[in-house]
């Protein structure tokens, strides 16, 4: 198991990073350290705690991207040693298929970053195994079980707020099932309240109104509509942009097993998920009523919260939410197959084995449903650890570097990276967005992080459809606060069948056009580097760095896909 887990490790270092996702947590944490309020003086759509363990990380470790990826892949192990641990009491087979499924599902997919799910969910996860242990020891170790079992549910609404359904679905069985004993609620609302104290700290600092809006309103109400994807997802089209990107024939990486293609693998793996999300704990109530041990409330405790965790994979159905919202319930599957072999067949042979028709049986179902987004992603990474395959495409700035996904992004993003070095001064401000401010489906964070000497010139760091681009909201006046513009097209034709299709306030290209001029032009305008100059340059607000038939062309195509 420890040989399967490490071996693509070196590749996830080297390889391409989410230019915004990664992105954000390289800069938030970073602008933490200066003073700036996650929620009052920059966006950010999940919970704070994550950001403040990043900042004293890199006050440690440093502030590289290495040191981001250390800590992501420790969230990372965090989740796979946690279900481990429950998977244990089936044995060591048993526990390692777990283990290795869980790994397919969240570490070579998702790559690194140190995202708060991950770290939510790691924290979640240990959550239940210390209220699983209380449940089963006596009174002493079960008080200190239940205090850290609070603790660590408090920290992970800390890191997402949206695990509480996962959260309230474990625990409140698992104190329903000791609700003869009063004194089980103390230790957990004590441990529940220690633990929420930084959440308290972040709402006097950032303010309640603020928090809210930015935790919970923007999240679901402004961003969902030009977030979410259909479901089940479309059986002969790819819906999420990055997706269809990364699947695209010059990017997806090899792969000459037989498959089903990749929105097929989509479409079957929602009701997959659904399914075992949903079967795993009626099947595990099942086998607790008649049962002669433990395990099968173990099961049921923790398929509990994988099933709290359904609502992440059905709100996007893309790849990475699937396997986000399906890590947990997969993962216990082996556990689950055991426990009926064994509970149901009397064959010495047969119960003894047990684990390995667990494996074949895990195994083959990936293998058949969804073997692109599992294995296919471990063997890149594994290629790339062995030297059989080159990583990501480095861009770099003194001792910070970044990984972009080929070269013409590389060598855009590189020339605009020396030139603005050259011409900047510390303290200057900087702002960094698709080419067409009215349509902000995606932002390339990461140019903030290789130059930490210049401000953001944003609120809207992270920028979302619904949010930066409606109309009304505050990034116009950002725009005309920067000194500098980083303008990117990496992502312009971007297309999904939600409201990101739609083109919001203009403002923001007036300003441009008003107040700005290019500097640098690279690629074809793939990147382009503006200043702040006396006199625009007269380019017309439709025309910012897209061009006016570009973008014709662009909304044309868009209202032909959305059609059909």
């Amino acid at each position: 198991m420890v040989a399967v887990v490490a071996l693509p490790i070196r590749g996830l270092f080297l390889s391409t990073g989410s230019s915004m996702e990664e992105g954000f947590m390289l800069v938030f944490p970073y602008r933490l350290t200066k003073g700036d309020v996650p929620n009052l003086d920059f966006l950010h759509l999940y919970g704070p705690l994550s950001i403040h363990v990043l900042a004293g990380w890199y006050k440690v470790f440093g502030y590289t991207l290495e040191s981001q990826r250390v800590f992501g892949l420790i969230q990372h192990l965090g989740i796979i040693t946690g279900l481990y641990c429950i998977a244990r009491a089936w044995g060591h087979i048993t526990a390692a298929v777990t283990a290795i499924t869980v790994t397919l599902l969240v570490l070579t997919p998702i790559g690194l970053s140190a995202l708060a799910w991950e770290g939510g969910v790691a924290l979640g996860i240990w959550s239940v195994v210390f209220g699983l242990r209380a449940m089963h020891s006596d009174s002493s170790v079960r008080r200190n079980s239940l205090a850290l079992a609070g603790l660590l549910a408090a920290f992970a609404l800390g890191y997402r707020p949206d695990l509480v359904v996962a959260l309230v679905l474990a625990h409140g069985w698992m104190l329903w099932r000791r609700r003869e004993t009063p004194a089980t609620w103390k230790p957990l609302a004590l441990g529940l309240a220690v633990g929420f104290v930084p959440f308290i700290v972040h709402l006097a600092m950032a303010g309640v109104g603020n928090s809210l809006q930015g935790m919970f309103l923007d999240p679901v109400l402004h961003l969902r509509p030009g977030r979410e994807l259909p479901r089940p997802p479309g059986f002969g089209r790819i819906d999420g942009a990055l997706q269809a990107v990364a699947e695209g024939p010059l990017d997806a990486p090899w792969w000459r097993f037989p498959a089903i293609n990749a929105a097929h693998q989509l479409f079957l793996w929602f009701f997959v998920v659904i399914i075992i999300a949903v079967g795993t704990p009626v099947l595990a109530r099942r086998l607790n009523r008649s049962a002669t041990t433990p395990l099968p409330s173990v099961l049921f405790g923790i398929s509990l919260f994988g099933l709290g965790m359904l609502p992440q994979a059905l709100q996007r159905p893309d790849s990475t939410h699937l396997a986000w919202g399906s890590c947990v319930s997969f993962a216990v599957l082996p556990c689950l197959v055991v426990e009926v072999l064994r509970r149901r067949n009397r064959r010495d042979r047969i119960r003894r084995n047990a684990p390995i028709v667990a494996a074949l049986v895990v195994g083959a179902v990936l293998f058949v449903v969804c073997p692109f987004f599992t294995y296919r992603y471990y063997l890149l990474q594994s290629r790339i650890t062995v030297g059989s395959k080159p990583g990501g495409f480095e861009v770099h700035r003194d001792d910070r570097r970044f990984y972009f996904g080929n070269t013409a992004l590389q060598r855009a993003s590189q020339h605009a990276i020396d030139d603005l070095a050259s011409k900047s001064k510390p303290g200057e401000r900087l702002l960094v967005g698709p080419a067409d401010l009215s349509r902000t489906i995606y932002s390339d964070v990461v140019f903030y992080y290789l130059f930490p000497e210049l401000t953001p010139a944003t609120y809207f760091i992270e920028m979302d459809p619904g949010l930066a681009d409606r109309e009304g909201s505050r990034l116009a006046s950002d725009v005309a606060s920067a000194d500098w513009l980083i303008l990117t097209n990496f992502w312009t034709g971007w297309y999904e069948p939600n409201a990101s299709i739609h083109f919001g306030s203009e403002a923001p290209n007036k300003v441009v056009a008003d107040h700005f001029c290019l500097v640098g032009n690279y690629d074809d305008a793939l990147v382009m580097l503006y200043q702040r100059c006396e006199k625009g340059d007269g380019v017309s607000p439709a025309g910012i760095g897209l061009g006016a038939q570009r973008r014709a062309d662009l909304e044309a195509e868009i209202a032909k896909r959305a059609k059909g």
